[in-house]
């Protein structure tokens, strides 16, 4: 793989860190959690075309721009299985609960399930399926970048009291991405 490029953009009412990943010399890239405020991440990715949206899971600040970056130019949307149905459902996105209104994304084109390899705009992504934050929740490897969502911070993880998460769950995924944490750079995300 050529040189990384690589943007981030915090967006919405509560900071969510968006990335824009791409190779250098290539003219297209992915976007890693659009949260809101999707002029700012098209302005981000520079002329870039958005080969596709991976969400890391399925809460309200992670979705937001969705909609409106797939009308515009992204064709496709990976999320987990289990995660899935919180795209379309206001309570299980927590939108509803939080802010008292309904914030949804259109439906998955793709699913991201645990050992994938996915190759997107000349990249090669792995998916780690780390349950806790939700059911659902990946993390996406892309090289020596790990990108760990809400389920691992620079300082903490993700908290378990929202619908579908889980303790248990989460103990065991932080567990599994601490060594990995030790050795590559993370970007989870809220700062």
């Amino acid at each position: 793989m050529s040189e990384c490029w690589m943007k981030e953009v915090t967006v919405g009412p509560i900071g969510t860190c968006c990335y824009l990943v791409g190779q250098a010399d290539r003219r297209d890239c992915v976007v890693i959690d659009p949260g809101a405020e999707a002029e700012r991440i098209l302005a981000a990715a520079e002329g870039r075309e958005i080969a596709a949206i991976l969400l890391t899971h399925g809460h309200f600040d992670h979705i937001g721009a969705v909609g409106a970056l797939m009308e515009k130019q992204a064709p496709r949307l990976f999320v987990h299985p289990l995660d899935r149905p919180m795209l379309t459902d206001a309570a299980l996105n927590a939108s509803r609960g939080l802010l008292g209104r309904s914030i949804t994304a259109p439906d998955a084109t793709d699913l991201a399930r645990e050992g994938d390899s996915l190759a997107l705009a000349g990249l090669h992504i792995q998916v780690l399926h780390t349950p806790g934050h939700t059911p659902g929740s990946v993390c996406y490897r892309i090289g020596d970048l790990l990108f760990t969502g809400d389920t691992l911070f620079e300082s903490g993880w993700g908290r378990t009291d929202l619908p579908g998460g889980s303790e248990r769950d989460m103990a065991a995924s932080l567990r599994r991405l601490i060594p990995l944490a030790r050795n590559l750079p993370i970007y989870p995300g809220h700062a």
